[in-house]
């Protein structure tokens, strides 16, 4: 699989209609879900989990969990859905998930994680892939994560997607752990350097393709965040810049028509407008009327009686008639 391009992970953003709507401004990023924990998909709505659009390929599914036996029923099941990859969340700081025993509060841990991964690679067929940080709290030195990354390449997993930030357990929200630890690539590079065999993918603060061309010439592949999701029409050139692409870049106004289709099925299914609207906001961040596009869409698509005229209507307040 090409991961040389991909939009992380993000809890109540990367669901299904956003993974939809990036999908047709970029074909070639691998995309992933949001966190799924192994509870929710053993004890919960398993549909609501786990469904996706088949246009979304390639698509990684991100797992939170730390019991073998759990991880690997969930990967079954992942696989039988269809899922290009399996994700193991080993990056995540919020208390919610410490308390679960999964996300950075693993990384002190590895030989748990090694655990999971080895249980997890055995049980299907589908790549199974680590994210995680560069360190948590004082744990944060260079030798602490070589150590870490190694115990989990042990199992052959091949494929490590780190976020240049260490993470703090306490004391910062996952919100501030995203932002207040110092971006460190050079750790990444380094441990790329060290262990050259291994797929290393970086992660954080990467905000524009300039910036992703650089890092390519340190890691194997670079997995952008906020930025997409905020601004999503930066991924317009993803294909042609990274995959080599010659198809045509649709205009933002060809993007949207071209979710209207998807839009008008999803409401005869019963979702609400505002369940796929809120992912566009942004897309046409920069241009003039972006402002009250966004207010008008906010204000106008909760109701349950909104439809696509709300689109329609937005559309002409940046000049689209």
């Amino acid at each position: 699989m090409n991961r040389k391009f991909s939009v992380a992970p993000m809890l109540d953003w990367t669901d299904r209609h956003e993974r939809y709507f990036l999908r047709l401004i970029t074909q070639s990023s691998l995309l992933y879900t949001e966190m799924v924990t192994t509870g929710a998909i053993i004890h919960g709505d398993r549909s609501r989990h786990l469904d996706y659009n088949q246009e979304e390929h390639p698509v990684a599914i991100q797992l939170g969990g730390s019991t073998p036996a759990d991880l690997v029923l969930c990967c079954k099941i992942a696989e039988d859905y269809g899922y290009d990859e399996i994700n193991l969340n080993v990056g995540c700081p919020s208390n919610r998930v410490q308390s679960g025993m999964f996300g950075a509060c693993l990384m002190a841990k590895p030989e748990l994680v090694a655990e999971c991964v080895s249980a997890m690679q055995n049980a299907v067929k589908i790549p199974v892939t680590v994210k995680h940080r560069i360190g948590i709290d004082e744990n944060d030195s260079v030798e602490e994560l070589f150590t870490f990354v190694e115990a989990v390449a042990e199992t052959d997993c091949k494929t490590f997607i780190v976020h240049a930030r260490k993470a703090w357990l306490n004391g910062l929200s996952p919100k501030q752990n995203r932002d207040i630890p110092p971006l460190r690539y050079d750790v990444v590079h380094e441990l790329k350097q060290t262990m050259s065999q291994l797929e290393i993918i970086i992660n954080g603060g990467i905000c524009d393709l300039e910036t992703a061309t650089e890092q390519l010439k340190s890691v194997d592949g670079v997995m952008m965040g906020r930025e997409a999701y905020h601004n999503p029409y930066i991924l317009a050139e993803v294909d042609q810049r990274f995959y080599n692409s010659d198809k045509k870049i649709l205009t933002r106004f060809e993007i949207i028509e071209a979710l209207y289709p998807y839009i008008e099925k999803e409401l005869a299914k019963g979702t609400r407008l505002h369940s796929i609207s809120r992912h566009i906001l942004g897309l046409f961040n920069g241009l003039p009327g972006a402002k009250k596009w966004r207010r008008y869409i906010s204000e106008n698509a909760p109701p349950a009686t909104a439809g696509i005229d709300v689109i329609k209507q937005g559309l002409k307040l940046i000049g689209k008639v």
